[in-house]
């Protein structure tokens, strides 16, 4: 500011001297010729403002609001009755939800499957103004008993209100999950309990899936039973109209520009061409792949360690994120598919919804071609459901094949052994089904159709931003076993990764890929010691967790104990990480390094029996100096292993009785000084 009056000092001085010559116009002049000036650039300007703008025009023209989040107005314009909404993190959910929709016309009603972060779930008040109407509920359980990503803010819209009168509303809630997890079903059970504390009444009871015994079967158990109940609550006889419904209509081009049609990309047609942030499902950022090695030394299994590339996307990650990634089914399988079916995969087609008022115009991005709907778009590895096989049943020219389809989809308890060891047991995906029934040959659109999406892989990111800011590691193990049929499956995104060379015929490789936020994090305070116990690739957070404590201590922040409990098969076989994990304590940025050898000796080793073998110093840790515990790895033996082991030396060297121990274990997962990142 100084220096800028100064400068005005000296202008004022130097004035005088100017004035002294004689000037060429007086001021008087240049008065006059300032206004005449501005009289000119205000006549331009105002005779320019009233030429209408089309752009402001075309934004009054959009539709309003209310339209597009109305679920009411929707289903009156379209007269239906039953709305299936669902919270889904994998596509399970939605894919029950669309199945229920399209029941409902089987039994005389007519319904939509809607996702509620689309919606103004508000409404749920004024669905009473539907005669017969319904909201049924598909909700999924993500991570520790959360909401999926999309039923968010319907589960903190349930949470906030407490003045809403749903008293006119009908409804009933299936739920989804996995018994091996603590919070078995939790946002089901607390969706069907909140909907009656506000009122509404519920026509059916609470649905609860176990993805850890059999999904399929519990939901077709309880579907079967439902719709009947349904029936006879409202009074309508089921139409008994038990023919296969189509959902949309196939549409060949023959003359459409290739840059018009669809070749992977999630959202954005040419999004992979043109890559915008930012990043996320709809939108992912194609990361170079730049390391690609095997960590094992020795082992029929393949462990890997990938890392991606992330420069200059604007992504930013913490250590204990997740990153996703798009994988693409097997080239071989998807031709061996089209060779069967005897279609030209390279015809581009568009799959239309015949509802005109539905959100969902198509079941993947269109128009495509069938090769790439096969390859990036649809779900060809897993065992199919038996809503599949239902609708499939009537292209089997073999009278035995289709009534074994139709047995193996009801809800009998034949059909449902049959469908077990025949599907699931066997491990037949549709390529396999197709092959071992010569007369089923389905027209490819309606298997197209019919088939769940390919669903996005999420990995724990396995380094640390504040280390590597712009580069995401992955640890995992390539997947692939034999069937009982004597077929090899291989797992989809592993198999793929593997393949996923650095430089392939001298192109870069890439991975679509973006970051899911966790709540595995490390503790706020750095002095907080952190117990990690990871056996496997269960390490992969662990390894980011250690780079971000070394990281700390390199910036001469007092940093607490860092303990690690890591188990595998040998320690010449699969000791991955072994140079970095031994570096890491040498230098005392890990304080204990505990490893179980598992199979190395006669009696098996794992990390539970570790933690038993240090009780006394892990008690101290956790009860008197706040440490904060970490589990990552298999949700249905190793974490309940671990939690047993904790709660044991909580009751010996704490005194307390079991129920006691239990509960305190249970309040250090309230806490949040327990986290698991655990997966089945």
């Amino acid at each position: 500011m100084q220096r800028v009056n100064m400068d005005a000092d000296t202008a004022a001085h130097t004035e005088p001297s100017l004035e002294e010559e004689e000037p060429y116009f007086s001021n008087l002049d240049l008065l006059l010729f300032s206004l005449i000036v501005g009289l000119v650039v205000y006549w331009y300007m105002s005779r320019k403002k009233p030429e209408p703008i089309p752009e402001f025009k075309k934004l009054d023209t959009a539709a309003p609001a209310a339209r597009e989040t109305s679920f009411i107005e929707k289903m009156k314009k379209t007269g239906k009755n039953i709305i299936v909404f669902y919270g889904s993190q994998t596509g399970t959910g939605e894919e029950f939800a669309n199945r229920l929709s399209k029941d409902a016309q089987r039994y005389g009603m007519k319904g939509m499957a809607a996702d509620p972060e689309e919606y103004e779930m508000a409404e749920l008040a004024r669905l009473s103004q539907i005669e017969n109407s319904l909201a049924i509920f598909c909700m999924a359980t993500y991570g520790e008993g959360d909401p999926t990503d999309n039923a968010q803010d319907f589960y903190d819209w349930l949470q906030e209100i407490d003045d809403e009168d749903l008293s006119g509303l009908n409804y009933t809630v299936f739920a989804l999950g996995n018994k091996t997890y603590e919070h078995y079903n939790a946002m089901g059970k607390y969706v069907d309990k909140r909907l009656e504390e506000l009122g509404a009444k519920r026509i059916f009871d609470l649905g609860l899936g176990d993805d850890d015994g059999n999904l399929e079967e519990d939901f077709v158990s309880w579907r079967e039973q439902f719709w009947p109940s349904v029936c006879e609550h409202f009074g309508v006889e089921a139409s008994g109209d038990d023919s296969s419904i189509r959902q949309y209509e196939l549409k060949e081009h023959t003359d459409l520009n290739m840059n018009k049609v669809y070749s992977g990309e999630m959202g954005r047609l040419k999004s992979f061409e043109v890559q915008k942030p930012p990043y996320d499902s709809k939108n992912p950022f194609l990361a170079p792949v730049t390391v690609n090695r095997k960590l094992n030394k020795a082992g029929d299994r393949h462990l890997m360690h990938v890392e991606l590339d992330i420069t200059g996307s604007k992504i930013r990650y913490d250590s204990g994120d997740h990153v996703a990634v798009f994988p693409t089914n097997d080239s071989a399988m998807v031709n061996k598919l089209g060779q069967i079916l005897g279609v030209n995969l390279d015809v581009v087609i568009s799959l239309n919804n015949l509802d005109e008022e539905s959100n969902k115009k198509h079941p993947f991005p269109c128009p495509t071609t069938y090769r790439t709907a096969l390859t990036h778009y649809l779900d060809i590895s897993q065992p199919p459901r038996t809503n599949v096989l239902y609708e499939l049943a009537q292209y089997a020219s073999d009278p035995k094949d289709q009534e074994n389809m139709r047995r193996m989809s009801s809800s009998s308890s034949e059909g449902k052994a049959l469908y077990h060891s025949w599907v699931q047991g066997a491990c037949r995906n549709i390529l396999a089904i197709l092959e071992d029934m010569p007369s089923l040959r389905p027209p490819v659109d309606h298997l197209c159709e019919l088939l769940p999406r390919l669903q996005a892989r999420y990995y724990s990111i396995a380094s640390s931003s504040k280390v590597h800011p712009d580069r995401i590691s992955i640890c995992a193990v390539v997947v692939e076993y034999e069937t009982p049929t004597g077929r090899t499956n291989k797992g989809v995104a592993t198999n793929w990764l593997k393949n996923k060379l650095v430089t392939d015929n001298g192109h870069k490789s890439t991975v679509p890929m973006f970051i899911r936020k966790s709540q595995f994090r490390l503790p706020f305070k750095a002095t907080n010691p952190v117990i990690m116990i990871g056996p496997g690739t269960g390490i992969a957070p662990f390894m980011g967790f250690i780079q971000e404590r070394g990281w700390l201590k390199e910036q001469g922040k007092e940093v607490g104990e860092t303990v690690l409990y890591f188990g595998c098969r040998y320690k010449n076989e699969d000791y991955i990480y072994q140079e970095e994990l031994e570096e890491a304590e040498k230098k005392g940025v890990l304080t204990q390094l505990n490893i179980a050898f598992s199979r190395d000796q006669e009696q098996k080793v794992y990390v539970q029996h570790l933690l038993k073998n240090s009780k006394e110093h892990l008690w101290k840790l956790i009860h008197s100096d706040n440490a904060h515990i970490y589990v990552c790895g298999d949700a249905k033996n190793m974490a309940k292993d671990v939690q047993t082991a904790l709660q044991d030396i909580a009751e010996e060297l704490g005194s307390m009785t079991r129920t006691q121990a239990t509960d305190y274990v249970k309040k250090l997962m309230t806490k949040g000084r327990y986290s698991q990142d655990v997966w089945t």
